[in-house]
């Protein structure tokens, strides 16, 4: 493998790999503007050119921000070199890079958004209609979170979480949040009894 760039920054990455064209970019998702942006733009502008993003193992939601925005994979920072490389070559060959304590975090959510096409479906059928976000909070609800807990999760203001609960609450046409979780809770046991 040859560097042919480093950049201190999302913006500088961007225009490195624009200018460089490389096969492969590996960022660091906390880089200055965030690796994040840097993957997504990196991927949009040049999509035969792989990232990959490296942070804190224990950092999930940033793993999966960074698959979300195009990367072929997330590796840990105090990965070994050696295994580095060779993830590393393996994206090369078309592979994803990522360590097996996400590869298990990533089925988990793939079945729980499966769960939640269904319930999608089920509540659609009954004229309602939640955003992914809304989806997030109800979510979080009926795992009986606070507000101030669910703010925490999603990185969002108090009063962002009590917004989109009124909404969801007026969308289900329930006036409390235990309506609501009974509501969720009513449509995935039909669910599971088709």
């Amino acid at each position: 493998m040859t560097v042919c760039a480093e950049a201190r920054d999302a913006r500088s990455a961007v225009a490195a790999a624009l200018r460089e064209r490389p096969d492969l970019c590996l960022l660091a998702v906390d880089i200055e503007e965030g690796g994040i942006f840097a993957t997504r733009e990196i991927r949009r502008r040049l999509p035969e050119t792989a990232v990959v993003v490296t942070g804190e193992a224990t950092r999930l939601d940033d793993a999966f921000g960074a698959l979300y925005a195009g990367a072929a994979g997330f590796l840990p920072d105090e990965m070994n070199p050696e295994r580095m490389a060779r993830a590393l070559r393996g994206v090369l060959s078309g592979e994803a890079a990522l360590p097996r304590r996400l590869v298990t975090r990533l089925i988990e959510e793939f079945r729980r958004q499966g769960q939640r096409a269904r319930l999608a479906h089920a509540l659609r059928v009954r004229g309602v209609e939640l955003t992914r976000r809304q989806w997030d909070v109800l979510e979080l609800l009926a795992e009986g979170l606070t507000t101030a807990q669910i703010a925490a999760i999603l990185s969002i203001a108090e009063a962002t979480v009590r917004s989109h609960v009124a909404t969801v609450l007026g969308k289900l046409h329930v006036s409390t949040r235990a309506g609501a979780v009974d509501l969720l809770k009513g449509a995935f046991r039909s669910l599971n009894a088709q």
